[in-house]
């Protein structure tokens, strides 16, 4: 029986088919549908443990049946696996079945997997404006690296970025006359993204002393040594200037950033579809969850300041 700890790719060590079928579905996930090696990952990750049910009932991948499906979920919930983590299971389970439907196999098809009970939604985190503000105030401007930093700051709280799309961000993808910048997102989709004056001013400045770095690549934002900076470095920096501000380090990130960036727009009037769009949501499912916040805080602005609140 193969090794199951999931992080050593056993999926290449699977019998009754499974190593094949979870090899080409990776393959399938890569190449048909374009998704990213991290959400491939996570998708084999789940289908490892299927697999391992699945070998120890002797069963291939086109044997399986709804009532096994049934039974390995149930097993799942057994092993006191969260909803969330149940739900993402599902869904890579029938992602699975749809492929093996498409390449002719038989057993289960996708309809044999009941949906989980859908996890409760968690709101994200994000910083008021003010707290945005001693951020971005606080890296030393006096010094190349403090402008540096100002300007990738003013950068992820004006576009939205993900931290990925930051640490790859070309220079060449950065037009400041026209105030948009050019990121290839997930799935390699490739949107426009406006900024604002105050971003933009600050990228001019650090692009002044950029060449002093000498770049090693077409990277924006360059280290001591020229290196582009990797997402790690953006975090560590990002504590740390979080700490400086007077805020809690643990409640800020990058994505805290990009939070931050879509509620803000809602809170000022944006429309959702544009704020969908500068994001690099496939789906506007995926933004609405900000009108949560965006609701919460009017809530909170109305029970404060209204004369007829009761608060």
């Amino acid at each position: 029986m193969p090794r199951t700890r999931t992080h050593e790719k056993p999926e290449l060590g699977w019998p009754l088919g499974w190593g094949a079928s979870l090899i080409e579905f990776r393959t399938h996930l890569a190449v048909e549908r374009g998704l990213s090696a991290n959400t491939a990952s996570g998708y084999i990750s789940d289908l490892n443990h299927l697999a391992a049910w699945a070998c120890v009932q002797e069963t291939p991948p086109d044997g399986l049946t709804r009532d096994q499906l049934t039974a390995f979920i149930v097993s799942q919930q057994g092993m006191g696996k969260s909803l969330r983590s149940l739900a993402r299971m599902s869904s890579s389970l029938r992602s699975f079945l749809t492929f093996l439907r498409m390449e002719g196999g038989g057993g289960a098809g996708p309809e044999a997997i009941v949906k989980p009970p859908r996890p409760p939604r968690i709101l994200p985190r994000t910083l008021g404006e003010s707290q945005v503000e001693a951020l971005l105030n606080a890296p030393d401007t006096a010094t190349p690296l403090g402008t540096r930093d100002r300007a990738w700051l003013e950068l992820l709280y004006a576009s939205g970025l993900r931290v990925s799309e930051l640490a790859g961000l070309p220079a060449l993808s950065v037009f400041l006359n026209e105030g948009f910048l050019k990121v290839m997102g997930k799935g390699s989709k490739e949107r426009l993204i406006p900024f604002g004056t105050s971003a933009e001013r600050w990228i001019r400045a650090w692009l002044v002393l950029r060449p002093g770095f000498k770049p090693r690549g077409g990277e924006l934002f360059v280290g001591q040594r020229g290196e582009g900076l990797t997402r790690q470095h953006f975090w560590r920096l990002l504590k740390g200037y979080a700490r400086t501000a007077g805020l809690r380090a643990e409640a800020v990130s990058p994505h805290v950033l990009r939070h931050a960036f879509a509620t803000h727009l809602l809170d000022h009037g944006a429309d959702l579809r544009a704020v969908q769009a500068m994001l690099g949501h496939a789906d506007i499912s995926t933004t609405q969850i900000y009108t949560h916040v965006h609701q919460a805080r009017l809530r909170a602005l109305y029970d404060q300041m209204h004369p007829r609140s009761g608060g």
